[in-house]
C-alpha cells in the first residue's frame, strides 16, 4: 500500500536526515548458517523488516540485499563436528532460518547473495587493494593494512585486540605487519574449503565477503547498512575501510542501522554463553505479532533484556492495538502522524502511542505496516 506524505516528513536514521532520490540501497549482514535462530538474530531482521515496510508504505523504493555467510571457518568447524560437508550443513541451517523468518513475518530480501557465489569478487577486491598499496601478500594470504582502523572506528587498542580475537582474528600472527591487519584472502590447507586464486588455493576472509557482496550489488557505496550492534567493530569497520580503500569513494555507507543487543540478565544472548532463546520455541506459544511488537516497542539502537514477562506485556499491548484498530475513526492527520513517526528513526513507540489514542484507520495502518496482525 502507498500513502502520500507532505514534504515535512523526510526519512531520518540515527538522528540525521537521510534524503532519498531513487531506490534506497539497503544491505543487511545476514546469518552464518551453522546453528538455530535465536531472539538476538531475530531482532536485527525484524527491525530491518519494519524499516523496509515503512519505506514501501511511504512510496519509497527499497532495494534490499541480505547476505548468507556460507563460507566461514566457524561454519566449517561446526560441519566437521557434525560429520557433514560444510555446504550441505549450511543449506540445512539456512532452510531452518528461512522458515523461522517466514513464521515471524520477515519478508524475503530482493537479493540474497551467498559467499560461495562471490569468490571471484573477493579475489578482485584483494587485487584492487594490492594495486592501491592497501594490502600485501604473504605465503598465499592477502592481508588488508588495518593499522588505522581501530582509531578511525573510535576503538582503543586493547579493546580492538580483544574484539578481534572474539571474532576469530589473530592479532599476534607473526606474518602480519600490524596486529590490526586482517585477511582479505586466506591460504587454505588440508580440508579447508579452497578455490584457485593468483596467490594459490584459498578462501575469502569474513570482512572481505561482505565488502565484495555489497560492491558487486550496489557499486562503490550504499544508502543504509544494517546489522547487529556487536558487528560495529571489527566487522563493519573493516568492511568500510576495505571498500573505501579499493574504490576511493567515501563514505561507504550513508547511514548505519546497528540494532541493539538482546540480553538475558544483562548478558548478551549468544551460543557461547548458552543462554539462547529460540525463535521457533517462542512461536509455539506466542503470536508472531506479539514477538515482533516486543522487539519493536523501543528505540532500535537500545540494548535490552528479554524475560517471559516482557513478551506477556507485548501480548497485552498487541490486544490493545487490535482493539483500537477495530474502533470507528478515519483521522487523516493521525494516520500521517503514525507514518511520520515511523519515518523519524523508525519510532515505533511514538507511532504506537498515536495509533492507540486515535484508533480506527491510523491503528490499522500501523498494524499493516509493521506486520502486527
Amino acid at each position: 500500500m502507498g500513502h502520500d506524505l507532505p514534504p515535512w516528513a523526510p526519512l531520518r536514521l540515527g538522528g540525521e536526515p537521510l534524503p532519498m532520490v531513487g531506490p534506497v540501497r539497503l544491505y543487511i549482514c545476514g546469518v552464518t548458517p551453522y546453528d538455530v535462530t535465536h531472539l538476538g538474530h531475530a531482532a536485527t531482521f525484524v527491525w530491518v523488516d519494519a524499516l523496509v515496510r515503512t519505506l514501501r508504505a511511504t512510496n519509497m523504493q527499497p532495494l534490499v540485499t541480505r547476505n548468507v555467510t556460507d563460507v566461514d571457518d566457524v561454519l566449517t568447524e561446526a560441519a566437521r563436528r557434525a560429520g557433514a560437508p560444510y555446504d550441505e550443513y549450511a543449506a540445512i541451517h539456512q532452510y531452518a532460518f528461512d522458515h523461522d523468518m517466514s513464521e515471524l513475518g520477515v519478508r524475503r530480501p530482493d537479493h540474497e547473495p551467498r559467499a560461495h557465489q562471490h569468490i571471484g569478487d573477493v579475489i578482485r577486491l584483494a587485487q584492487a587493494l594490492l594495486d592501491h598499496g592497501a594490502a600485501y601478500e604473504v605465503a598465499g594470504t592477502v592481508y588488508f593494512k588495518g593499522a588505522a582502523v581501530p582509531a578511525s572506528a573510535g576503538v582503543d587498542e586493547p579493546s580492538a585486540r580483544k574484539q578481534l580475537v572474539e571474532f576469530g582474528e589473530q592479532p599476534d600472527d607473526p606474518a602480519k605487519e600490524s596486529p590490526y591487519d586482517v585477511p582479505v584472502w586466506r591460504a587454505s590447507a588440508g580440508s579447508d574449503p579452497a578455490w584457485p586464486s593468483p596467490w594459490g588455493p584459498g578462501r575469502p576472509g569474513w570482512h572481505a565477503e561482505c565488502t565484495a557482496m555489497v560492491l558487486s550489488h550496489y557499486g562503490s557505496s550504499l544508502d543504509i547498512h544494517a546489522g547487529g550492534a556487536d558487528l560495529a567493530f571489527p566487522h563493519h569497520a573493516y568492511e568500510s575501510a576495505q571498500a573505501e580503500a579499493a574504490t576511493g569513494v567515501a563514505p561507504f555507507a550513508r547511514a548505519w542501522m546497528r540494532i541493539g543487543t538482546v540480553r538475558i540478565g544483562g548478558e548478551k544472548m549468544a551460543k557461547s554463553t548458552g543462554n539462547l532463546v529460540l525463535v521457533a520455541d517462542l512461536l509455539k506459544e506466542h503470536r508472531p505479532g506479539a514477538l515482533r511488537l516486543m522487539i519493536l516497542d523501543r528505540p532500535w539502537s537500545d540494548a535490552w533484556d528479554y524475560a517471559p514477562e516482557t513478551l506477556a506485556a507485548a501480548e497485552r499491548q498487541l490486544d490493545s492495538l487490535h482493539a483500537a484498530a477495530g474502533r470507528l475513526g478515519d483521522s487523516e492527520a493521525a494516520e500521517r502522524e503514525v507514518l511520520a513517526r515511523l519515518l523519524d528513526d523508525v519510532d515505533v513507540p511514538g507511532a504506537l502511542a498515536v495509533a492507540l489514542e486515535s484508533g480506527g484507520r491510523p491503528a490499522r495502518v500501523l498494524v499493516q505496516v509493521l506486520g502486527l496482525s
